[in-house]
């Protein structure tokens, strides 16, 4: 690797690190760097999971004024997203490469199409919510007020199948659950998104550090550790820049921010 080239991947990540804090699909920019400079796809792909932890641990943080007040929404949908990266990164290690590409973009629009109508939907949601409470115990409504409908958790689950998979626009998906199954300002969703990532994002990275180093599943997946340095490095200062924008624009900015970014996502992985 060229100094060249590693500038462009340390570059890569500071900008992929901030798009991450504000929005999601980091990885749409560090992934085809790293193609471009001639990293082989799995390694690049598994490198690159690894070297965004760092930078979602920085988003995190930037948002930490915006997670008070969440501590058992975001303990218990910790608990999916972390079910959910185990799953996509294990699956990411045995599945034929072409098994998701067909869904992925699909689930990208669908996001963005639940980002642009979840004002609407949420209204609608949250009324059949409130008629439904009228039925039940205030300890049960305060619950669903809180956590959301039951659909909620397993679709944070899947999204973090997914985010352990590939991770290219999980933040997109995440703030199209979040945003209609429960009621919330957007920038308190987004701090949650963020931890939701980080903890898909880590274990994602362990457990493709396990299988590089033991060898298992029969995988020839390997780890670029100076990447990962890069990567991480870039994604730190991003993520901290990226929280300190983001948490600074208004709902229907964030929300037109998301709806772009997940469209150039599903435009790449569409024509790229």
């Amino acid at each position: 690797m060229t100094l060249l080239e590693g500038t462009l991947v340390l570059l890569a990540g500071v900008w992929a690190g901030g798009i991450n804090a504000i929005v999601g699909s980091g990885t749409l920019i560090t992934f085809p760097t790293l193609l471009a400079i001639g990293v082989p796809p799995v390694t690049a792909n598994i490198s690159n999971g690894i070297g965004l932890v760092p930078g979602s641990v920085a988003g995190v943080v930037g948002y930490r004024r915006e997670l008070d007040g969440q501590r058992a929404r975001v303990a218990r949908l910790l608990v999916a997203s972390a079910i959910g990266g185990l799953a996509g990164a294990v699956l990411l290690l045995v599945l034929p490469p072409g098994a998701f590409e067909a869904i992925v973009p699909v689930l990208i629009l669908l996001a963005v199409v639940l980002v642009v109508v979840q004002p609407w939907l949420s209204e609608k949601v949250g009324a059949r919510a409130a008629a439904r409470s009228a039925d039940v115990s205030p300890e049960l409504a305060a619950h669903r007020e809180h956590h959301g409908g039951w659909w909620v958790w397993p679709s944070v689950l899947g999204a973090g199948a997914y985010g352990g998979y590939f991770g290219a626009a999980q933040g997109v998906l995440l703030m199209g659950i979040l945003g209609i199954g429960i009621e919330e300002t957007l920038q308190r969703l987004n701090a949650v998104k963020n931890v939701l990532s980080a903890v898909v994002n880590t274990v994602a990275g362990v457990v493709f550090v396990v299988v590089a180093e033991l060898g298992l599943f029969g995988s020839d997946a390997e780890v670029d550790w100076r990447l990962v340095a890069l990567i991480g490095a870039g994604s730190i200062a991003g993520g901290f820049l990226g929280a300190a924008i983001g948490r600074r624009l208004p709902p229907v900015v964030l929300r037109t921010v998301i709806v772009v970014v997940g469209l150039t996502a599903f435009a790449v992985l569409v024509l790229g």
